[in-house]
């Protein structure tokens, strides 16, 4: 098969993912495509793939020196464009011996909080001038999507310089108002950590690190953050508190009792979000927890009282921020999803029981227009 049928070949694959709204395409030998359309994963067609075609079409993706990475590793991840202009994140990795792909669709329209139905107080993150920002979810949660709607809110209203450092690249920004530089690790800069530390000799405003990968990301990311520079970044966790621990955690512990202090000093949110199944079996619903960070938050994270932060967002509304379950018990109650969905999701099935069947429950105000 020549390299134009191969091509040819993937990107009509390409083409099916996006016309079937799909977030994600699997390729696996001895299968048919499958496609994840809100949340579940289907299988499409009738042609199977044997491992020749998949390792071609894998190949057909890769730079030289991707494929010496895939060679050596039997993994690498990578950004692609096809001849439309569509972006993909790609996975290729091996299962049995045998070539596998894992692609995701990155929509490169970026929808305002309110389209998206996220918490229209989020926009305020997108002022802050220094300080450190986490977004929190499991992989698909949408993480990316919500960093993506914050850099162009500062891109539309500011007049920043703005750097993102991302392992592929996923949202492509132009310059608006602000300058924006998108650095992908592996391609622009060795890692995370020396993009982040040669970025505070590029003259930043913001910074966004696509993920908290390492101990020395971590490092580089609070020495920009005390430096007056305002830094996004994700972590694989499923709760706002959870994001705290890990952070912490990753520091030695002759270590932590300074990286507490400093963290508790550059911190100024915690967004921890999921992606739900609609009410009516369509379409995904985000259920977002929001700490934020006062003087009562970065005390508690000082001293390693963490496990309180859960009870000051619970009693935070007038500080504006407010746990999942809260957030879930809202959406039940909107008819947004079904009680049985928000009791899974649940971190704690107590408290939600309890707000999901308390008398004059109303969404909070930092959900006011939708």
């Amino acid at each position: 098969m020549s390299d134009d049928t191969v091509t040819e070949r993937f990107e009509n694959l390409l083409d099916t993912c996006i016309q079937m709204g799909a977030s994600d395409m699997h390729l696996s030998c001895h299968e048919p495509a499958s496609f994840r359309i809100d949340g579940q994963l289907r299988g499409h067609g009738e042609d199977v793939f044997d491992a020749d075609s998949i390792g071609a079409m894998a190949a057909s993706v890769m730079s030289p020196r991707q494929q010496k990475e895939f060679e050596s590793r039997w993994t690498v991840d990578l950004g692609y464009t096809d001849a439309r202009g569509n972006r993909f994140r790609i996975n290729c990795y091996r299962e049995m011996g045998r070539p596998a792909m894992a692609v995701r669709y990155l929509d490169q329209t970026i929808l305002s909080l309110q389209e998206l139905a996220l918490p229209t107080s989020l926009k305020e993150l997108a002022y802050l001038h220094s300080g450190l920002v986490l977004v929190t979810g499991v992989t698909g949660s949408g993480k990316s999507t919500t960093l993506a709607v914050l850099l162009d809110e500062i891109n539309r209203n500011r007049n920043c310089h703005i750097l993102t450092v991302e392992d592929p690249v996923e949202f492509v920004h132009k310059n608006r108002k602000s300058l924006i530089h998108h650095r992908e690790v592996h391609t622009d800069v060795p890692c995370f950590a020396d993009a982040v530390r040669a970025g505070l000799r590029e003259d930043p405003d913001v910074i966004m690190v696509g993920e908290m990968r390492d101990l020395e990301t971590m490092q580089t990311s609070i020495i920009a953050a005390e430096t007056g520079h305002l830094v996004f970044s994700t972590l694989h966790t499923g709760t706002a508190v959870g994001a705290v621990e890990r952070f912490i955690g990753a520091f030695s512990g002759e270590e932590q009792g300074v990286a507490r202090h400093r963290f508790s000093m550059v911190l100024r949110a915690v967004v921890a979000q999921q992606l739900l199944v609609g009410a009516n079996g369509q379409g995904r619903v985000p259920a977002v927890e929001l700490l934020k960070i006062n003087p009562a938050a970065a005390h508690m994270i000082r001293l390693s009282k963490t496990e309180q932060l859960r009870t000051l967002m619970e009693s935070g509304a007038e500080a504006g921020m407010w746990t999942l379950e809260q957030d879930l018990a809202r959406l039940v109650k909107q008819g947004k999803i079904t009680y049985d969905v928000a009791l899974r999701h649940s971190n704690n099935i107590e408290n939600f029981e309890s707000l999901a069947g308390a008398v004059g429950f109303e969404g909070r105000a930092h959900y006011a227009g939708q």
